[in-house]
């Protein structure tokens, strides 16, 4: 019993330990946002800002169009994890249901494509979208987000229809139901956790996607907030530290609240899957 309860208390302290490993960046962007200048400049930082002060956040509003730049990036992600889940789900359960030699290269196709960098399929995609006059729109930065989406989107919900029982599909072709039929009522509602998981990441990619967006949107205007928050950094590479905390905290809080949406889906779906297990 004692080595069992020392056992539980090790893994509790591991996964503190954990949890403090992975909030502690965002802790201490927090703590940076508020301090003040004099506060910022000190050779030895202070973990809490001893006057917190809300001058940071103003001035990086008076400097940058940020909200405008988030509306871009809010806009662009919604609509790329939307067309990313609409078009991954029939094909994973194409590849899933139908295990033909073309579904298995499709699949291994899936797998190898995550090597390429975004340096190699920058400039066949610069090309694509000039002759398509999609260059500086949101709609062809859209279209690459949903295909970069897609291989992961793929990977992660054919293994999601693969442990939906067949029986339960068998059933309902038996009452005459068609494919699309048992794909929408029987099978997608199953998938939700996945749908869930591939939605948030389609999102969290789009949203703090750099690379793509510094180079296929020009105009001001259209920028998303990542490329926006360069924008506090200097000619000399000198950044000014305390307005780029206050809008990289301001950058954070969609993804965590889109996060705190969807978690409650993947965590119910889970543990449903438990008890049905």
């Amino acid at each position: 019993m004692k080595v069992r309860r020392s056992a539980r208390a090790g893994q509790y302290a591991a996964l503190l330990a954990y949890l403090v490993f992975l909030a502690f960046p965002f802790l201490w962007l927090l703590s940076t946002a508020f301090k003040p200048p004099r506060e910022l400049a000190r050779l030895h930082p202070t973990w809490l800002p001893k006057d917190p002060t809300l001058a940071n956040f103003r001035q990086a509003f008076d400097e940058q169009p940020l909200l405008r730049a988030a509306a871009n990036s809010l806009l662009i992600a919604l609509a790329a994890a939307l067309i990313a889940v609409c078009l991954a789900t029939p094909m994973a359960y194409a590849l899933a249901r139908h295990r033909t030699r073309l579904a298995r290269a499709a699949s291994g196709w899936v797998v190898v494509s995550q090597a390429f960098p975004f340096v190699l399929l920058i400039v066949p995609l610069f090309l694509l979208l000039r002759d398509l006059r999609l260059v500086d729109s949101p709609a062809g930065l859209v279209m690459v987000y949903v295909v970069w989406a897609l291989p992961f989107a793929l990977w992660l919900l054919t293994g999601y229809v693969r442990a939906v029982p067949v029986e339960l599909e068998e059933a309902a072709a038996v009452d005459g139901a068609g494919r699309l039929r048992i794909l929408v009522s029987v099978t997608a509602p199953l998938l939700a956790p996945g749908i869930a998981a591939t939605a948030l990441f389609a999102f969290v990619t789009a949203w703090n996607e750099f690379f793509f967006a510094l180079v296929l949107l020009k105009s001001p205007e259209k920028q998303t907030l990542p490329v926006v928050l360069t924008h506090f950094i200097g000619a000399e590479g000198v950044a000014d530290l305390g307005p780029l905390a206050a809008a990289s905290v301001l950058a954070t809080v969609p993804s965590l609240a889109f996060f705190a949406l969807v978690q409650r889906r993947i965590a119910g779906g889970l543990l449903a899957g438990a008890v049905r297990g």
